[in-house]
């Protein structure tokens, strides 16, 4: 099944310009050096990936799908803006900041989060795009609970470098929608922070789902799973199951399918197929959660690639049944499988009736940069 996968890799940067190319080269040879061991690694500990570089290069694939730029986002710009923050804790330490553990992790979160404005954004901004791009954050200092962590732990890992930090210590990531993301001491963790732990892998999924979640080309519906959402616009959900919409929620989707059918791939508010496709491509590359494969597949068959929507979709199929799962018993999960069946059953019905070809607007939907309007 890894083999199945390598072989689509390619694939998955066909329709990428030059910037967006070598920007998720570099993300792809970041996530190559994850073992499994090192995946299940905390972000303090670990000494694999360059988190900061591989969040700045996450971001630069996504600005160089909407910016139309010349040049491509200066990473290594950024890099320093992330060395210079750790590099300002300096001259904020002194020795009363040594006189305990705890004196010394909270004066850097007063450095971060008190002296230089460092702050979680708002409950209702939580999917705004710069509250989720690294680069953004440190220009607005205003960020998502992941990107704090990611800037957090890399000032944790340059002090550590310098000598400052001589102690294991652990990032507090809150799953709420107001808190901080806090460092303390490992030696006084208790089994209550367990759940709060972010590992490697862990990190990267959030970044990623969380742009996925952000630009899914179908933001209303009356289901919490992106899937079904897709899934519904393509009617491939019975509505005698209970999943009813509203008028709101039924003229919102079908808007969002006149605007696929007419090339337009983003809209405020309403979501963004570029890069929706873009964050699902790269979780299927960081190998999580087969259902990846299923979402992608979903957003293929919107962009009228027929083809390759099977394909994924019977990749997901084979990867699920190799993982020897109990058949689920959640409601919401049936009715996933019930519509991926019902997307199979399609596509091979396209197959047969058109030979895969497929409508005129694809290729400059995805291969062109220019105006959607």
């Amino acid at each position: 099944m890894k083999g199945a996968l390598q072989h689509f890799r390619f694939k998955l940067i066909f329709y990428l310009g030059i910037f967006e190319q070598e920007a998720r080269k570099s993300f792809v040879s970041q996530i190559k050096k994850l073992s499994d061991i090192e995946r299940e690694t905390s972000i303090c500990i670990n000494r694999c990936v360059d988190l900061g570089r591989t969040s700045l290069f996450i971001a630069a694939e996504d600005d160089s799908l909407i910016s139309h730029s010349s040049v491509p986002l200066p990473v290594d710009a950024f890099l320093e803006r992330l060395d210079d923050l750790s590099m300002g804790y300096c001259s904020h330490y002194n020795s009363a900041c040594r006189s305990s553990r705890e004196n010394f992790l909270e004066s850097i979160e007063k450095y971060l989060y008190v002296k230089k404005g460092f702050r979680r954004s708002t409950a209702n901004n939580q999917a705004e795009p710069r509250a989720l791009d690294l680069h953004s954050v440190l220009t607005h200092r205003s960020g998502s609970a992941v990107m704090l962590s990611v800037i957090h732990s890399e000032i944790l890992k340059m002090l550590r470098l310098w000598g400052l930090l001589d102690f294991d210590v652990e990032i507090f990531f809150p799953h709420d929608p107001h808190g901080l993301p806090r460092a303390y001491d490992k030696q006084k963790s208790k089994e209550s922070d367990q759940p709060h732990i972010m590992t490697v892998q862990m990190l990267l999924e959030e970044i990623l789902r969380n742009l996925k979640d952000a630009f899914w080309p179908f933001q209303c519906g009356a289901a919490d799973s992106l899937f079904l959402r897709a899934a519904n616009a393509a009617n491939c959900i019975d509505k005698f199951n209970g999943f009813e919409d509203s008028g709101y929620r039924l003229a919102s989707t079908k808007d969002a399918q006149r605007r696929l059918d007419c090339g337009v791939w983003t809209s405020v508010h309403f979501g963004d197929m570029r890069r929706a496709l873009s964050a699902c491509e790269r979780l299927i590359l960081l190998r999580t959660n087969p259902k990846e494969m299923r979402d992608y597949s979903i957003l293929l068959y919107h962009c009228g690639l027929y083809e390759q929507a099977l394909k994924f979709l019977k990749l997901y199929q084979d990867m699920k049944s190799s993982s020897a799962q109990n058949p689920s018993t959640d409601p919401v999960s049936n009715l996933e499988e019930d519509a991926v069946k019902k997307l199979i059953v399609r596509l091979n019905l396209i197959a047969m009736e058109e030979g895969w070809t497929r409508p005129g607007y694809v290729r400059n939907y995805l291969g062109n940069n220019s105006e959607p309007w």
